[in-house]
């Protein structure tokens, strides 16, 4: 219930504000809480769905028990397990098991001015041949992309492709110290196998940005990538992830970097996925935190990213991947203050599949680049991810809380109640 006198949202005054200051008067082209706009693409029976869904992932306690069981009835292989997965949070935050699985998803998000961005969703990966499937998985995207005006980039994981403790070695030692090694040799052929066809497909790359004792030998490897490929068009992309003290400064090196050297930068902005994690890891081996001790501090850090790319636009093609709406506005802002095109190809912004559907579908209505990421996968390899998903969005965050409130506001619009 909302009491007189205060929004449900917080923060709806200092949106308003900036909308206005995007579009001015008070009758706003973009409206993120349009339900009608962001919820266009669902059935009345999967808006009810939605709000049963979400309504139980806003019970914490609920979320971690159910997170431990699937984890255990998937390892078991219990009959009931998958189709119990496939059937919530798989159909939720999932595009499809398989690439052609994923079209009808691909083509209700076309018909709704949303792009798509493929992500094969297996993690913890070990061995050599499970990492030459990731290769060859990533791969089928990007031959399924070239077929699909829609599909515009992959997007994968370096650590599909290579072991964390070579990742990590490299991060020390800078790739060039490796260039004898047969390990590091068969990881290069990986990455470079993936970058070349997709140069040649015309389809972007997104490389995940992952742990921070990871990130080094991910980074000098995607740079190695877009020093190669992204010389006329960018079709490599590194992510940075702004809760890191580091990323804001490693964002602007990367971009001189590029400047020297001759090619454009590809960046895809994100907060940042592993804080707790990193954060237990320093305290345990005594080193400084890498991340932001705020969120203010983050946030200041992920609109100033937001800011150097779009000043740098020519050169930098860039992804604004959040679920904040602040952070959104601004880049809509920025683009209309400058005068540049809505649809200029180095300025995309992009959500979760399953998620932020007022961010996306209204971006998209007011002719914006929007995309949506689209992760797929056999279910149990894609079950990791999945409880990630269910996990971060609790009500503890508060993004299963304003999720439910909209897809609620849905409801009544269309007298589901």
């Amino acid at each position: 219930m909302e009491e007189l006198g205060k929004p449900v949202n917080p923060n709806r005054e200092k949106i308003e504000k900036v909308v206005k200051e995007v579009y001015g008067g008070d009758a706003p082209k973009i409206n993120f809480e349009n339900t009608e706009i962001a919820f266009a693409h669902k059935t009345d029976e999967e808006v009810k769905k939605m709000a049963w869904l979400f309504g139980l992932m806003g019970k914490p306690w609920l979320v971690n028990i159910g997170s431990k069981l699937g984890l255990v009835a998937i390892k078991l292989r219990l009959p009931f397990a998958e189709w119990a997965l496939k059937n919530t949070i798989f159909e939720q935050f999932c595009g499809g098991t398989t690439l052609l699985d994923c079209q009808p998803t691909i083509d209700n998000l076309r018909n709704h001015g949303a792009a798509t961005i493929l992500d094969y969703g297996a993690e913890g990966k070990e061995t050599e041949d499970d990492f030459n499937q990731t290769m060859n998985e990533t791969i089928r995207a990007i031959e399924f992309a070239s077929r699909n005006e829609s599909v515009p980039i992959v997007s994968t994981k370096i650590s599909g492709m290579a072991r964390n403790g070579l990742l990590e070695a490299i991060g020390k030692h800078e790739d060039q110290a490796f260039e004898h090694d047969e390990e590091f040799q068969n990881v290069l052929k990986r990455v470079d196998t993936i970058c070349h066809i997709a140069s040649h497909r015309n389809v972007g790359v997104f490389f995940d940005a992952e742990e921070s004792w990871v990130q080094d030998g991910i980074d000098h490897l995607v740079n190695r990538m877009m020093a190669r490929y992204n010389k006329e068009k960018v079709i490599v992309y590194n992510t940075f992830q702004l809760y890191r003290k580091d990323r804001l400064q490693y964002l602007m090196d990367s971009f001189n970097l590029s400047q020297k050297k001759g090619y454009m930068l590809g960046a895809k902005l994100v907060r940042g996925a592993y804080m707790e994690k990193e954060r237990a890891r320093a305290a345990r081996k005594g080193y400084p935190s890498p991340i932001h001790e705020s969120k203010a501090a983050v946030d200041d850090a992920f609109d100033t990213a937001v800011r150097f790319c779009v000043d740098n636009y020519e050169h930098i093609a860039s992804c604004n991947a959040s679920h904040n709406q602040n952070s959104n506005l601004l880049q809509a802002r920025l683009i209309a203050e400058k005068g540049i095109d809505k649809q200029h190809k180095h300025l995309n912004f992009c959500q979760l599949y399953g998620m932020s559907d007022n961010l996306t579908f209204n971006l998209a209505e007011a002719g914006y680049n929007v995309a949506k990421y689209v992760p797929y996968g056999p279910i149990k390899d894609v079950v990791p991810y999945l409880i990630r998903r269910a996990q971060e969005n609790t009500s503890v965050t508060g993004e299963v809380s304003r999720e439910h409130d909209l897809i609620i506001k849905e409801m009544k619009r269309r007298q589901l109640q």
